[in-house]
This record gives structure tokens, sequence and C-alpha cells, in this order.
């Protein structure tokens, strides 16, 4: 009997949306090749810090995965294996807890490894727990896109519950940290606990978004004072008050973390990094809607508490006016979950503009390229939604015993 041929690796060209395509490929069990990786840059070719240091999780969390570069760097070639979770032998792995460490050249926040890595925790063969730390942890949001890990706690997680996956979900934020000098090191720790795994996700019908019934939030502060808190509570607080009165925002002071910062005379010194505040803020409906914002403190410093808090309000309206049952921060995920689900159809009203995000829009053809149907469109009940039917491709999780 003749072996079955490997299959051909897909190709795909550039860095933008590389973890996307790279999660794509673990799910599925397709090898990708991704070149002209900043084939133009003269001054940083390649793969970036942040680049290097997924590829080393997704290589600690799965079990024959392959991954090979070229010499510049700007070509990528994987052939992704076993999702086999925390109980993986290979580098990390130490009392079932992978301890991965972020350099601190980095410049991204954590949930950039975190919204990928709840994409591939359900359908890993045992429990997943993964430890960030190192001093390119930075657990509040970033200049470059990245939400806080707040957001990814209150804002995404409370969305697998749709999809049958709801037991031994925990994000434990340890240490925070904002963004340190130049946008990058924050010397955080976090850990993502997520001991649900499924065969199949559920097929989901998500229909109308209802109306927001509370809003929560948490202003944090690291190593500044604590009456920055106040007064982005405050801000914020003002102009929420009037459209959702139940507005209850939790205030979390903490102090700078220590990261090493050897010098000649002193090998052992260590100085603070990660200091500013923000806050993040969630929105519900009476569905089960979830909508967020996040804002923090620039690296450069220069603008007051009272503007961020009013600026982080102003952009959770925006979020719940955009409408649909799932936002834009969260729709990757979602629709992803959806593509990967029982051969039936599901089905989400999406907001017109966070179904035409170039996010989105990128994701629905990447989902075409790894073998996911097309997804359906049609008008939904508010002039502004669009009902989504997409029908699941029944890839599920190999690793795991049918029940």
């Amino acid at each position: 009997m003749a072996a079955t041929p490997a299959p051909t690796a897909l190709k795909f060209t550039g860095s933008k949306y590389l973890v996307q395509r790279l999660v794509l490929a673990t799910l599925t069990g397709r090898p990708i090749r991704i070149s002209q990786i900043r084939s133009r840059s003269h001054t940083s070719p390649g793969l970036a810090p942040h680049e290097v240091s997924f590829l080393r999780l997704l290589e600690a969390l799965t079990n024959g995965s392959q991954i090979e570069f070229s010499y510049t760097g700007t070509t990528v070639l994987y052939k992704p294996g076993l999702i086999t979770g925390s109980a993986a032998a290979g580098y990390g792995a130490q009392g079932g807890v992978i301890r991965h460490e972020i350099p601190a050249e980095c410049g991204r926040g954590v949930s950039y490894f975190l919204l990928p890595l709840c994409l591939l925790a359900p359908f890993a063969k045992a429990a997943v727990s993964v430890l960030f730390t190192g001093p390119g942890v930075i657990t509040a949001s970033t200049e470059a896109g990245d939400v806080s890990a707040d957001t990814v706690r209150t804002a995404i997680l409370p969305l697998f519950k749709d999809f049958g996956v709801e037991r031994d979900l925990e994000l434990r934020i340890l240490r925070r940290s904002n963004a340190g000098r130049d946008g990058k090191g924050g010397g955080g720790e976090v850990q993502l606990v997520f001991g649900h795994q499924v065969r199949l996700p559920k097929t989901v019908h998500l229909m109308s978004a209802g109306r927001v019934k509370r809003v929560r939030g948490v202003a944090y502060s690291t190593g500044v004072a604590g009456a920055n808190n106040a007064r982005l509570i405050e801000a914020a607080r003002g102009v929420l008050n009037e459209v959702a009165p139940d507005t209850y925002i939790f205030s979390d002071v903490s102090s700078a973390p220590f990261v090493p910062a050897p010098t000649r005379e002193n090998p052992a010194a260590k100085r603070k990094t990660g200091l500013g505040f923000g806050l993040s803020l969630v929105a519900e409906t009476n569905t089960g809607a979830v909508y967020s914002a996040d804002i923090a403190s620039p690296p450069a410093g220069g603008e007051p508490p009272e503007d961020l808090g009013r600026k982080c309000a102003y952009q959770l309206l925006e979020a719940v006016e955009q409408g649909g049952c799932v936002s834009s921060v969260a729709a990757p995920t979602f629709l992803t979950l959806m593509a990967m689900g029982s051969e039936d159809v599901g089905r989400v009203a999406l907001g017109k503009e966070v179904l035409g995000s170039e996010q989105v829009v990128q994701l629905a053809r990447d989902l075409r390229a790894f073998g996911m149907s097309g997804w359906g469109l049609r008008d939904g009940d508010e002039e502004d939604e669009v009902v989504v039917s997409v029908v699941g491709k029944g890839v599920g999780n190999v690793g795991r015993k049918i029940v």
C-alpha cells in the first residue's frame, strides 16, 4: 500500500498576519512557507524578535513541529506538529507549566501571545498552562495596537462559553507592567491556565446584540501615584454615567517591576521599568455581547489621566455604536472558532465596520486558503449589522479522544 503523500506547503509573502497564518497552519496541520519577510529592510530584515519569540512558544506547545529559517531570516518553513499542551516534555515544560520568557526587545504587549494561544489551547491534547515572564512582558495596552491582559481576561475568555469551553479558564496577572522606555520591555508576569479541551467547538447562533446593561473596568497604576487611578475613573465615569448608570471601575495600584541592568561596577544591578497607568473598560449587554476599550499612558508621557479616561470611555461608546454581537477585538478569534467547529452552519451578527476591517477580511481569505468554507452574508435586523453564516469544517481536535 502506497504511503500518503505529504501535503504541499501553502505559500504566503510578507510579515503581516504571520501569527494568524501560523495558528491556522497548526490547527489544520498544513505546512506553510512564508517568504519576503521584511526583505526590503536594510536595517532589520527577516523575522522581528516578537515573531521569533512566538515561534519558540509554538515549538514548546507542540510536539513534532519543524521550523526552518533561511540564512537572512526572510523565509520561514513551518511544518506543524500535534498540539500537546503543557504535558509536552520539550523546551520549557516544568511541572506542567510552560515557562516562556519574552526578551526586552520584543516591544509587543503580552496579548500578542495570549490571543493566538487562546485559539490553540482548546484543541490541545492536555491542559495548557503557560507562564509569561521576562523583561519583555507588557500587561498594559501598547501603541503597536495590542490590547491589555485585562481585556483578554474580561472580553475574550468569556466568549469561549458559547463554544462549549467554559471550565478551568483563568488568566492571572501576577505582576503588572506598562511599556518601558522607547515602548519596549515591561518586566511583568502573566499566567494563562486553559484546562478545558474539546473535540469540536459547538455551533453558535448569535443574532441579537441587545442593550448595554452594565460597564465594568480596571484602572491600574504601576510604579506611579495611585491618585492617577482616581483621576482616570472620575473622567471615564463622567462620560459613561450618562448612558450606563451601572458603571463600576476597579482600582489596582502596584509597584514597578525590577529588571536586570548590570554595569561594570555592579553586575547584579537592577532598575525599575514598566512605569505608567492605564484603563480597560468592558460593556456587557443583556444578551451576553461584550464590547471593550483600552488605553494606557504613552512611554514618552505628557498625557494627563483625565484625557486618557475620557478617551477610553469614548472608545467604548464607539465600539458599542459599531453594533453586532462581537467586537472588533474578539471577531478574529470568534470567526476562527466557528470555522473549526462541527459541520453545521453557525451564524453571528457583526457590525459592518467590524466585518469590513482589514483583519477580518484577511482572515476570510486565509481561511479559504487553508481549505475552509466561504462565508455567507445577509443584512441583519439592525441597519448597521450583517449576519455572517459560517459552515464549520469539522477540523476539531485530533489529539482528543471522542467521548
